[in-house]
């Protein structure tokens, strides 16, 4: 009985090696958009204290606090810290939407804004969280997806 050779052919390494390096730009440009957004919060936040909302009793307080909290997550974050720190950001992020809506409703602490008020600092800021809630809801997401189930 005579054998043929068989012809196996794969995949030349370079295409590992390039997934493997595109999968790690992608995950440092999520890890760094979500930074960015953690940090343009915050830095709404704190122009937004400063320039009168330290008046405010409680709110003003709490203005102080958020911008203080994101603009070091977003430095953190994007250093390549730990991944529970983007989870932190966007449970705040969420936290900060929720607040944002009570301000415009019911009020929160006493304090109640009317639309797009101060513009264009709200519709940024909320463009800001809702994009970093989106960006760390992909990484949940894309994690649990290469996740082996066993």
């Amino acid at each position: 009985m005579t054998s043929t050779p068989t012809n196996i052919t794969s995949s030349p390494p370079t295409t590992a090696v390039s997934s493997t390096a595109a999968n790690r730009a992608g995950r440092l440009a999520v890890r760094i958009g979500i930074a960015a957004t953690l940090a343009i919060s915050g830095v709404i936040h704190a122009y937004l204290y400063i320039h009168g909302y330290q008046y405010i009793p409680t709110s003003g307080t709490a203005f102080l606090v958020q911008a203080s909290v994101f603009c070091a997550l977003g430095v953190l974050v994007a250093a390549g810290g730990p991944a529970w720190l983007r989870w932190a950001g966007g449970v705040l992020s969420v936290a900060a939407l929720i607040a944002f809506a009570l301000s415009r409703t019911v009020g929160l602490s006493g304090f109640t804004e009317h639309g797009w008020n101060p513009a264009p600092q709200a519709a940024i800021s909320v463009a800001a969280e809702a994009l970093t809630v989106v960006l760390v809801a992909f990484t949940v997401l894309s994690r649990r997806r290469r996740t082996p189930i066993t």
